[in-house]
């Protein structure tokens, strides 16, 4: 039987390189000249450090963050900001977290949705996946549409589509 999965992950080599990029260009920037502001990604545990003075470096940091997520050809839903926490002295750090994976939650939306379209296909929760079965691929297809249309509040990817 036809089958693909339904998956969210993001690329942590293209990642890399598009916080690495932020944060030459806000190093660069005349705004920022003087500043003590830091970016840090931790590829263990998935998350992005960012430490600065004040909330507009901070909000500046973030955009910057975001639109080069957008030209490296990641999608900003996999961003989770966390809210702003105050380190030492007058500095602000906020934790963004990347997500992986699809949660329970989302995962049991993506179900709904496609058991409500009356498609005659089987969608079952694999993990932090969701697979998706069928006796024609035209449904796959058609599910697929479906899913892109709708927002689960993170990036989703349609990988192993077999026949």
């Amino acid at each position: 039987m036809p089958s693909f999965d339904i998956v969210s992950k993001i690329d942590g080599q293209t990642l890399d390189n598009a916080i690495n990029v932020a944060k030459k260009e806000i190093l660069n920037r005349y705004d920022f000249n003087g500043s003590k502001s830091t970016i840090e990604l931790d590829k263990k545990t998935n998350e992005v450090t960012v430490v600065t003075e004040n909330d507009m470096r901070l909000k500046a940091i973030q955009d910057s963050i975001i639109s080069r997520m957008v030209k490296q050809g990641l999608d900003p839903k996999a961003l989770d900001f966390g809210k702003d926490e105050y380190a030492s002295g007058n500095m602000i750090r906020k934790e963004i977290e990347i997500k992986e994976g699809i949660d329970k939650e989302a995962a049991k939306k993506i179900v709904k949705k496609i058991k409500d379209s009356s498609l005659k296909v089987q969608a079952s929760i694999m993990d932090d996946q969701v697979r998706v079965t069928a006796k024609k691929i035209d449904d796959l297809q058609a599910v697929i549409s479906l899913c892109r249309t709708e927002d689960f509040g993170q990036p989703l990817q349609y990988i192993n589509m077999r026949n």
